[in-house]
């Protein structure tokens, strides 16, 4: 018998030393590789608030990302409740540049803020803002916010574009009486195409040359994609397809992880849907050695035991990874 245990022991230490090594080889990337890493984090990472952040820096280093998108990047509640804290006691977004030097980063960045969802950039490299982008009142407001910013790295400026479409059923800013009506009528799909296309013509389509130019964008878009609809099989003009077909039909942004995995489909939730996107022009695009939606260990969605509102643990989204080659 002990020497039966000492062979479960051995076994157990060898599958953990191979899954180390399968870590560690992942996050190696020569020095001429962008990584980025995109993560809709819900709730400021409400999970992590219960180990002061560990698992999430440890894992974050170990990808060894160099940029850093993060959706939801503000605390809102108490740790291990829905009861939402008072916003002097919310660690981030305000402690974002202590918490990305855990993992390695000196620079961070918030887009336009409405609400409690922000997205924060994080980098080893400095990011320079050029709009942080709200919205206009009363018919024109990008609910969560967004934002412009850019990178440089060997010479190149990566122009960086993040969101968070609206992700209700009905409309934005709709009386609570009217909100089944809207829901009937999409109006969560009409206001999340008014979003995409205000945040493009205050962003890539400022730009007459942006095609021959290195720009990514990337966020919660709470809405599906019609290169997906193989699987969804939505009649065509559906809705939900709505903000895909605008970005890909008006703009010269490329949807990285569909062009690259044409006959498959892999979901950005715990459920059966990519809402969830990183687009990028064709300059970028080509110099891609690699992109996948992370589904291990630590980020696969795990329901919250005590079914605390619709939380999940470490979130509700997947982390997506792409290694972009900028050698000179």
């Amino acid at each position: 018998m002990k020497n039966f245990r000492s062979l479960i022991a051995v076994a157990a230490s060898a599958v953990a030393l191979v899954a180390l090594a399968l870590t560690l080889e992942s996050a190696k990337h020569p020095k001429d590789t962008l990584r980025l890493l995109y993560w809709n984090i819900q709730n400021g990472m409400w999970d992590g608030q219960e180990d002061n952040y560990d698992r999430f820096t440890d894992w974050v280093k170990a990808q060894n990302p160099d940029v850093c998108v993060w959706c939801e990047a503000k605390s809102i509640y108490k740790t291990g409740t829905g009861e939402k804290a008072a916003p002097e006691d919310n660690y981030l977004p305000d402690h974002w540049g202590e918490l990305a030097a855990r993992y390695g980063h000196k620079y961070w960045y918030k887009g336009g803020q409405r609400d409690n969802y922000p997205q924060v950039i994080t980098s080893k490299y400095p990011i320079e803002n050029v709009a942080r982008i709200i919205g206009e009142k009363p018919d024109s407001i990008v609910s969560h916010g967004a934002g412009w910013a850019y990178i440089e790295k060997n010479g190149r400026r990566i122009n960086i574009v993040t969101l968070h479409t609206w992700p209700q059923a009905y409309a934005f800013n709709v009386a609570r009486e009217q909100r089944e009506q809207s829901r009937r009528e999409h109006g969560g799909d009409l206001y999340r195409r008014l979003e995409i296309e205000y945040i493009c013509r205050h962003t890539i389509l400022t730009e007459q040359d942006a095609a021959n130019q290195m720009w990514m964008m990337m966020g919660d878009f709470n809405s599906r994609s019609v290169k997906d609809n193989w699987v969804y099989k939505f009649p065509e003009d559906d809705t939900r397809l709505s903000v895909s077909r605008y970005v890909l039909e008006n703009t010269p942004y490329i949807d990285i992880i569909a062009e690259r995995n044409p006959n498959n489909f892999y979901s950005s939730t715990g459920g059966k849907s990519r809402i969830d996107f990183v687009y990028c022009t064709k300059p970028l695009y080509d110099r891609i050695t690699d992109a996948r939606i992370v589904d291990d260990a630590y980020t696969r969605p795990v329901r919250d035991a005590k079914k605390i509102s619709n939380f999940y643990h470490p979130s509700d989204h997947l982390p997506i990874i792409v290694d972009f080659d900028l050698t000179e």
